[in-house]
């Protein structure tokens, strides 16, 4: 068992009803998540010691939030509460031909007004084996931004290792995209763990466009990250063939400085929800680290909790190691008495 500390943005969920257009009818379906903390309550049922450090309000919503994160085993102790709203996205959920639809309502949230002197580090990091970001966080403004860097600069301070998930949303760096890669190159660079496909990393790191296979490109990928990163040990992402809404193939990929080793591929029709797959996936990652796994271990493992995943509605994995290894033993569909 580890102890993991996720900081990041929790936002307030609100869906349209079953496959309905947002605002058709009168009803939406509120639940928490966010990608940090979806990693963090994934870790937390994979049996690790998860601490979650944002800011919400100081209000009912924000207790509403806290409960929900103490209910599924978090630990809540570096949740800062404050004046100010609850970050807000609006989900619309895929149906055949037409995509999943996001907005976001996360501008002067508690969260993004909280700057670094809201956080005390040393003390949020201590008995921590990682640190897991996001490049969300940064998009958020230079509050939020400055209290990663701390984040960052107290991990490597303490040598606690730090894994960053790209996680590029264009629409948070609407009219500001050419800041991301300055902005968030410098964090990658100081990760042990780097979560990113071919697309991220070229944006962060630049260089040619890559061709060949899925795994080649991947690792090419990952060699420029390797270059660009002393400290960085590894490189994993997930493939995605998206044949309609509902139905997709899942493959992932795990780069260490020798090899690239890539996961079966799972088979999802239907997807009863995407929104939670990777990090449920970074969450597999980070669990077959902690455990000293071997890559190829790590990577199926990974791969699988995120397949099983995408058969959980809501924003984050609610299974354990257990549900995994039963999918990665083969998986018998029949009911488990």
């Amino acid at each position: 068992m580890a102890t993991l500390v996720c900081f990041g943005e929790v936002l307030l969920r609100l869906s349209a009803p079953g496959f309905e257009p947002l605002l058709r009818s009168a009803r939406l379906e509120a639940r928490f998540g966010g990608a940090e903390i979806n990693v963090g309550i994934a870790l937390a049922y994979l049996g690790h010691r998860v601490r979650a450090v944002t800011a919400l309000p100081d209000n009912p919503i924000g207790a509403a939030c806290l409960g929900e994160l103490r209910r599924h085993g978090v630990d809540t102790s570096g949740v800062h509460l404050r004046p100010g709203r609850q970050g807000l996205y609006y989900y619309t959920a895929p149906a055949q031909l037409r995509p999943a639809q996001v907005v976001y309502d996360r501008a002067h949230s508690a969260f993004a007004l909280a700057g670094a002197d809201h956080y005390d580090w040393p003390a949020l990091l201590r008995e921590a084996q990682w640190l897991h970001l996001s490049g969300i966080t940064p998009a958020l403004g230079e509050a939020p931004l400055a209290a990663l860097q701390s984040a960052v600069a107290a991990a490597r301070a303490q040598s606690v290792r730090i894994s960053f998930d790209c996680n590029i949303r264009r629409s948070l760096w609407q009219g500001r995209e050419q800041q991301a890669p300055t902005l968030l190159r410098p964090l990658a660079e100081r990760a042990q763990l780097l979560i990113g496909n071919a697309d991220d990393i070229e944006a962060l790191f630049g260089g040619a466009r890559l061709s060949g296979s899925i795994a080649e490109q991947q690792q090419q990928a990952a060699q420029s990250a390797f270059a660009a990163c002393p400290d960085l040990q590894h490189v994993a992402a997930t493939h995605r063939l998206t044949h309609s809404a509902d139905h997709h193939t899942l493959t992932g990929l795990l780069c260490d400085r020798r090899a690239t080793h890539v996961s079966r591929a799972f088979e999802l029709d239907p997807v009863i929800e995407r929104i939670g797959g990777g990090d449920a996936f970074a969450a597999g990652v980070l669990h077959g680290l902690c455990g000293n796994a071997d890559a190829q271990a790590s990577i199926d493992f990974a791969t699988a909790a995120s397949a099983l995943k995408h058969t959980l509605p809501g924003d984050f994995s609610t299974l354990g190691a257990a549900d995994v290894e039963h999918l990665l033993q083969g998986g018998r569909l029949d009911v488990r008495r």
